[in-house]
């Protein structure tokens, strides 16, 4: 009956349109109620969720990407991307890729990404008659790029709610052969469908210009290293390396690129805390969520569920990926992985699926969700850039979900995609 309240609840007001934080708090409430539990637990949850500390390198690291965001650094990203790949067929296609892969190393963020990158290129593609639909399409499929890349904020929340024994370090080591498998996919992709349509390439600029274009970027990229390098060499933890991007973005933005106004700054400002009150309220909603699926014993009977289904580890794992797909469709990434990894990581070890792989899987698969409608919020932006609605925006998007979805099930059965690196950069 509880199990019912809960998720029947959350799944009405989904379909009448209330928010995805609403509806997990008000179904958090009425499964309290329905229990017999005083109201005030629904609040406690709702605090607790705020009390890990390494949450707080998300707020830092959204500003961080935010003043890079603003401070010149996309544009550069766009020009070395440009003089190393814009040769290739689909030439602004393929840039558009190589671009959004850098920016995702700097910002962690898919949505940063698609607005960084996309108010660009898309124009840009656009211009050199390529198609709306391919310039928006290509641009928000390799915004999923950034989601695996660190400073992930969503590898960063995965950790905090796999309850400890999950290093962020690692997850970030974990994170980069799939996201470089994923932007290669995307990038073949796009050479197909722009060979098909025959769009045109960009003149080859020497590798004079590719080496001025890198100088130019280097001072942006090294913060991938300050982020990454200095975690991984154990210098600081992920909380003190988010606060140490912040002062290099700074330093970079106003001293180096000399790209940010005191309005550019105040607005970096304004918005990161937008982001950092919306995402905070989900993580709260989503941890009482959490706490009732833990008191109502739901992890357990998943297990047991899936265990009276099947035994085989490849049928078990091929439906946790239709679970994390079809739940993509309807809901944002981050209460995905508040909700998913108190169900599905019981299952994923009980079928001898290391946390670490796990946790790459699910933020690809639930990932893919944000270019999936009725929901996706990174295709709705593109397609806002490109001035289309979602459904011309969707008429070319296959071969680039063939992509995503071929480089899921390769991260998902053959788990040293995600491994091999963390376990090299131990020794």
């Amino acid at each position: 009956m509880e199990i019912a309240v809960l998720f029947g609840v959350f799944a009405l007001l989904l379909v009448l349109g209330v928010p995805v934080a609403f509806a997990i708090a008000m179904a958090s409430v009425a499964c309290v109620l329905a229990i017999g539990l005083d109201p005030i637990v629904v609040v406690q949850q709702v605090a607790s969720g705020f009390t890990k500390v390494s949450l707080l390198a998300i707020p830092l690291f959204i500003f961080a990407g935010e003043l890079m965001l603003r401070g010149g650094i996309s544009e550069r990203l766009i020009s070395l991307a440009s003089s190393l790949v814009g040769h290739l067929r689909g030439g602004l296609g393929q840039v558009s890729v190589v671009a959004s892969t850098l920016f995702g190393g700097v910002s962690g963020s898919a949505l940063a990404d698609v607005s960084a990158i996309g108010s660009t290129m898309i124009p840009q593609m656009e211009k050199r008659g390529f198609s709306k639909d391919y310039a928006v399409d290509v641009t928000v499929s390799a915004a999923l790029v950034a989601l695996l890349l660190p400073p992930s904020h969503n590898l960063i929340l995965y950790s905090a709610i796999a309850g400890g024994g999950v290093s962020i370090a690692d997850l970030f080591a974990a994170g980069i052969i799939p996201a470089l498998m994923l932007a290669l996919g995307v990038m073949i992709a796009a050479y197909f469908l722009a060979r098909a349509r025959n769009y045109p390439t960009e003149k080859f600029p020497g590798f004079g210009a590719v080496l001025t274009r890198l100088i130019a970027a280097i001072p942006g990229l090294l913060l991938i290293v300050v982020i990454f390098g200095g975690i991984r060499a154990g210098i600081f933890t992920a909380v003190e390396s988010a606060a140490v991007a912040v002062i290099y973005a700074l330093l970079v933005t106003l001293l180096v690129y000399r790209g940010m106004g005191w309005g550019a700054f105040v607005g970096a400002v304004s918005h990161a805390a937008r982001s950092t009150g919306a995402i905070l309220f989900v993580i709260g909603a989503a941890a009482a969520f959490g706490w009732l699926m833990a008191y109502l014993q739901i992890p357990s009977m998943a297990v047991e569920a899936l265990n009276a289904i099947t035994d085989e580890k490849v049928v078990v794992l091929l439906l946790m990926l239709v679970i994390l797909l079809v739940l993509g469709t309807f809901m944002d990434l981050a209460p995905m992985i508040i909700i998913c990894t108190p169900i599905l990581l019981p299952v994923a070890r009980a079928y001898e699926v290391a946390p670490l792989h796990f946790g790459v899987i699910l933020v690809l698969g639930a990932g893919i969700g944000l270019v999936t409608p009725p929901v996706g919020s990174v295709l709705f932006v593109g397609s806002a850039i490109g001035r289309i609605t979602v459904a011309e925006a969707m008429k070319s998007i296959w071969p680039f979900y063939l992509a995503a979805i071929s480089v899921l099930l390769l991260v998902t059965f053959i788990p040293e995609l995600s491994l091999w690196l963390p376990t090299v950069w131990k020794h």
